[in-house]
């Protein structure tokens, strides 16, 4: 695994410059499906406020967390160890549909907060698995130093599994937005713009330092329905794709988990 450059779309003079970034989203969205957006509007100040939040939630005691409990049907509230496979990394996760952004009136858009601790000699055991993200956009922030999202681009259709492990590293970077299609846009543009495979992964070798990350899910009204302009895939409202594919995403990971059960014994 190496690193590749993803493409780096300046937003500096949106108003005068509309149609050569368009040009632009669209070539990155055909091509990896990734990129990052820089010359934004959010300053570091205001990220680093975001972040400032997330730390001081998970420093909270286990019992205070938990008050938020994760719901299974909406994907939010608190969550711990959301993935374990064989090396059983763990991920602490909080959904909250605020403070970050507006939230509109049946609407499935989620701001996610993410924190991975701290790890020793971790051999690159996951931390977050390989996934596709569910709805149109995501919005992710990091911080200098705390690397480990990887892409893996090819993937030809918004229900193509998994091809292979040939995965680049996005370094992880205060201020740049990365952005990244999901299966829903894949859907619904006819699989043109790609929602490609990624993950997050510890070092290889030495001290992994904990990781935090913002993720910003932009998914529709939950009574919208969508079909692609050539009409490949049959109509469906936002809200049907979203929950559809939340069911698949636990019978995916329980099968991983009874394998991993498996291999231990």
């Amino acid at each position: 695994m190496g690193q590749r450059p993803i493409p780096a779309i300046s937003m500096r003079d949106f108003e005068n410059r509309k149609e050569e970034i368009g040009r632009k989203l669209v070539d990155a969205a055909e091509k990896i499906g990734f990129f990052t957006l820089v010359d934004h509007v959010l300053s570091v100040e205001e990220i680093e406020k975001q972040f400032a939040v997330s730390q001081k939630y998970f420093a909270q005691p286990m019992e205070k967390k938990r008050e938020i409990p994760y719901d299974n049907n909406t994907s939010l509230g608190y969550e711990k160890n959301y993935t374990v496979l064989a090396r059983l990394w763990v991920s602490l996760r909080t959904t909250s549909r605020k403070p970050w952004m507006y939230q509109r009136t049946n609407c499935t858009n989620q701001l996610r907060m993410l924190y991975y601790p701290e790890v020793e000699n971790s051999a690159g055991g996951w931390r977050h698995g390989n996934h596709t993200d569910i709805g149109c956009l995501t919005l992710v922030f990091q911080r200098d130093g705390e690397d480990g999202l990887d892409v893996m681009p090819g993937r030809k259709t918004h229900t193509s599994a998994i091809h292979g492990d040939d995965f680049f590293l996005i370094p992880a970077k205060m201020g740049p937005i990365v952005v990244n299609i999901g299966d829903m846009l894949m859907a619904w543009s006819d699989d043109r713009f790609k929602a490609n495979w990624h993950r997050v992964r510890a070092k290889s070798v030495g001290f992994s330092p904990a990781r935090y990350s913002l993720g910003y899910f932009n998914m529709g009204r939950e009574d919208f329905v969508f079909q692609g302009p050539l009409k490949k895939y049959p109509a469906i409202t936002c809200g049907e794709y979203f929950h559809n594919h939340i069911k698949k995403q636990f019978e995916f990971f329980f099968a991983c988990l009874c394998m991993s059960i498996e291999w231990k014994n």
